[in-house]
């Protein structure tokens, strides 16, 4: 485990999805942005980082809603390359990110306390 894992094993599992869920949602708000364009797949990275450190703390339900998210976020990362340079597929992920943040914020449960 990394330096920068051990914090974040160390969380509860609801603060674990909140924090892919802050990731996701920096995804959101950069990827139509040119200036952002290399900042996104270092951000892809860090949400399949924290998706695979917490994978097995979650309950079935989010286990594998979060498997089919690294699924796609793996897709993104690897085609970012030639997704950045149509304005379309850069919106398709904003919009994504943003319903998957969303999504990963509800399974956390922090949205009910």
């Amino acid at each position: 485990m990394t330096v920068y894992a051990d914090p974040f094993v160390k969380e509860s599992p609801a603060r674990q999805l909140g924090a892919l869920a802050a990731t996701l949602g920096r995804i959101a708000s950069s990827a139509e942005k040119t200036a952002r364009a290399k900042a996104i797949v270092p951000m892809l990275d860090e949400c399949l980082q924290f998706i695979e450190w917490t994978l097995f703390h979650q309950p079935d339900t989010a286990n594998k809603q979060l498997k089919d998210l690294s699924v796609m976020l793996k897709l993104w990362r690897d085609s970012w390359e030639y997704a950045q340079i149509n304005q379309h597929l850069c919106t398709l992920l904003s919009v994504q990110t943003k319903k998957w943040s969303d999504q990963v914020l509800e399974y956390s449960g922090l949205l009910n306390l």
